[in-house]
């Protein structure tokens, strides 16, 4: 084309920035509503205003120049101004480029961030809403281009698959912040994580995936700034492709977004180097722009009717955050499936837990397991090779959704969560309080064991085969503790919340905690009468549960610390903590110690035993012909489990039968019995036509450590099961159990 002519305008496709080498190229953001769009570059203390010429489709874009890596860029948007239908665009308002790959800095909520005025404590003034005409340029946080260029080493996925994959839910800052072998600068930060120190501690373990609470930029609500405090989880997101900063060490942060981001690229490449899979806790249902009430950060600058749910103006909230993004916003849904896509194809993760995901799946009927974004994630070609895993639920009417997403999305199992709790904490509990009146059963504890197929098989939309269903046990994600709630030494240690430093006079947080504190609520002081004894019961108990968890079929998930018994002291809702109740504490303990060499016995188990993660939903063992995808049931005498002893509320023992798969050369039998009996019992071994090889005790959680047993065959057909205990037993086959057969 000839050099005098023009080159005619070409509309971007999509939103965000599209550039050469030279900064070259075209910048688009969506803003149906608004009347003009300004792109402001930041050249020293000058900010150069550029007007997005052009409109296409609700995409404000235009040509531009010298947006080269470190570029910091805002937006500027005029528009209707109504509050009362919603709509709140303000100039004065520099606003961050949703697509923004970098942020320039974190920043505490600042009242100058707010569309309307608002005063000094960050509350609404008035009435009516009326426009700030403050400018807020000096104080905004400002986008700024970064690289996509990254020496990745050759990196390698994991590629972890379901079936083996043991997860590891933590915070970046939570767990490195006190490790003693990290030096002082990368404590608390992405390059902490990536640190050998961690790694080799998560070997050690035997974890395969770490799921890291939210490390995208965020921002503190309101109420929180009022009392001092900050949102430490995370779950409050400003944007949703840059990284936070404040994760970032001191000298990331001094050099800017692209060693922000950079240093992410190395933890995931360390990670990764170490055998680890990352997954990214992701929060796309709210944004830290709240409610009605709420700062004008991005998303509500541009086009607060495009981005958020609303009706008549109202916001539409079923997140418990004043707000919910609109889903039914094909912007939106643009939005989450290119921040996935980028942090897939350019930052490496391995796939996603979706926050409160029941509300990406909702339209004006409610939820939808076929709802086009749930269907748009599934299918996507980047998405599908990644871990998906959905939080099944919302605060809004028809909330709880579990079992009810889509294939290939796996799911947090509350059930399996509640029914651990109840059978080994809070049945013991009333039972005692009750003079040991039948309390509890164990139907349910069996049904989680066997992999929850009650909720996970019930809604195949096809006429499968008896037997058959779309998901697979992995789909369930079994945990006991996550991020919310108590963990697992809390508990064992109390039985009501302990919230007040949250500043709500222990309103929040649940008070559905299902817990046990063995006698004496919360820690107890040194000397105390019975002291060791319940202490020890607390062990015991945990020791417990981490066996429950890890023996279940299904995917299960480890809370970070609770193999250290990490306590909260009690608080139950630490979202805002950013300190020592928060923290893990790394102080050497031989007690402590003991308990993490439980659970990597316990994996190592789940790891030496196929039949643990059978890819199928289990089926009545036939003695006949045993296999792998089999499970049998028996009582205390090694009887099968009648309809009677399923029923029986008095019934606190379980033994579960998982045969090996057969062919598999030296493969064992798995006996595991279960037992919140308050005294011991003698438990006898199934009799014939149930294997009768020979056995031995593969863990014993009566024992502080597996060091303490003896792995010896037993001298009988009967063990002795202490209270509150799990035992496993391996049985060798007889050699006339069948001809080969191969689990598949």
């Amino acid at each position: 084309m000839p050099a005098d002519r023009a080159t005619p305008p070409v509309a971007p496709t999509s939103p965000g920035l599209l550039v050469d080498e030279q900064g070259r190229g075209t910048f688009a953001v969506a803003a149906p509503r608004a009347h003009r769009v300004d792109l402001c570059l930041r050249r020293g203390a000058a900010e150069h205003r550029q007007r997005l010429r052009h409109i296409d489709g609700g995409l404000h874009w235009d040509h531009v120049s010298g947006m080269t890596p470190g570029t910091q860029y805002g937006l500027r948007v005029d528009g209707p101004w109504d509050p009362a239908a919603g709509l709140l665009c303000n100039p004065k308002k520099l606003l961050l480029d949703p697509w923004a790959r970098g942020i320039s800095h974190s920043s505490p909520l600042l009242s100058s961030f707010f569309p309307f005025e608002v005063d000094a404590m960050l509350d609404r003034v008035g009435d009516a809403a009326q426009r700030d005409g403050t400018d807020n340029g000096d104080d905004a946080l400002w986008s700024v281009v970064v690289s996509d260029a990254f020496d990745w080493q050759n990196d390698l996925r994991p590629l972890v698959d379901w079936g083996s994959t043991v997860l590891y839910e933590m915070h970046v800052k939570g767990f490195t912040q006190l490790h003693p072998d990290l030096p002082p600068e990368q404590r608390g930060t992405y390059a902490g994580l990536g640190h050998p120190a961690v790694t080799s501690y998560l070997r050690g373990l035997g974890v395969t995936s770490i799921e890291l609470l939210p490390i995208h930029a965020a921002m503190d609500e309101p109420h929180l700034t009022r009392l001092g405090l900050t949102n430490y989880w995370g779950y409050s997101t400003l944007s949703f492709f840059a990284p936070n900063p404040s994760l970032a060490t001191a000298a990331a942060q001094n050099a800017g977004a692209q060693a922000v981001v950079d240093e992410v690229r190395t933890m995931v490449r360390s990670l990764h180097a170490a055998g680890f899979e990352v997954i990214l806790d992701v929060v796309f249902n709210h944004t830290a722009e709240g409610g009605a009430d709420g700062p004008s950060l991005s998303l509500r600058g541009l086009d607060n009717l495009e981005y958020y749910w609303t009706d008549h103006g109202r916001f539409f909230d079923v997140t418990g955050t004043g707000g919910t993004l609109d889903p039914r916003s094909v912007h939106v849904m643009d939005l989450i499936l290119g921040s996935l896509r980028y942090w897939v194809q350019e930052m490496h993760v391995d796939g996603f837990r979706f926050d409160l995901a029941a509300t990406l799946g909702r339209d004006e009927r409610g939820f939808r397991p076929d709802h086009p974004l749930l269907r748009a994630i599934a299918t996507d070609p980047v998405l599908r090779g990644v871990k998906l895993i959905a939080e099944p639920w919302d605060v809004g009417t028809g909330g709880w959704q579990t079992g009810n997403f889509p294939v290939p999305f796996a799911e947090w199992n509350d059930a399996f969560r509640d029914d651990v709790r109840a059978f080994w904490l809070s049945d013991r509990a009333m039972r005692e309080r009750s003079g040991n009146h039948a309390i509890g059963g164990v139907r349910d504890l069996a049904t989680r064991l066997a992999g929850s197929s009650d909720l996970l098989t019930g809604g195949d939309p096809l006429d499968l085969p008896a037997g058959r269903s779309l998901r697979s046990p992995w789909a369930s994600l079994n945990y006991v503790t996550a991020h919310d709630g108590f963990t697992l030494r809390d508990l064992t240690a109390f039985e009501t919340k302990h919230n007040e430093a949250n500043g709500e006079d222990n309103r929040d947080g649940t008070s559905d905690n299902r817990s046990y504190h063995h006698g004496h609520e919360g820690e107890l002081p040194p000397g105390a009468e019975a002291a060791a004894e319940i202490e020890a019961a607390r062990r015991r108990t945990a020791r417990s549960i981490l066996a429950t968890l890890l023996l279940a079929s299904g995917t299960p998930m480890l809370t970070a610390g609770d193999e250290r018994l990490r306590t909260q002291q009690g608080n139950n809702n630490a979202y805002c903590q950013d300190n020592e109740i928060s923290w893990m504490n790394w102080a050497r303990n031989p007690r402590i110690d003991a308990l993490g060499e439980t659970v990597t016995r316990l994996l190592q188990l789940r790891g030496e035993h196929l039949q643990l993660r059978a890819p199928h939903f289990l089926r009545p063992a036939d003695p006949a012909a045993l296999d792998g995808d089999q499970v049998a049931w028996f009582d205390a005498e090694g009887r099968p489990m009648t309809h009677e002893d399923w029923m029986n509320p008095s019934q606190h023992l379980l033994v579960m039968l998982r045969p090996a798969i057969r062919g598999r050369q030296g493969a064992e039998h798995l006996l595991v019995i279960l037992s919140s009996e308050p005294d011991a019992l003698p438990v006898t071994l199934p009799g014939a036509p149930w294997p009768q090889g020979s056995a031995r005790v593969l863990l014993d959680t009566a024992l502080e450590t597996p060091e303490e047993l003896a792995l010896s065959p037993l001298t009988d057909r009967a063990v002795l099961v202490a209270p509150g205990a799990v035992v496993v037993l391996g049985i060798t086959p007889d050699a006339a159990e069948g001809p080969a057969k191969r689990l598949s």
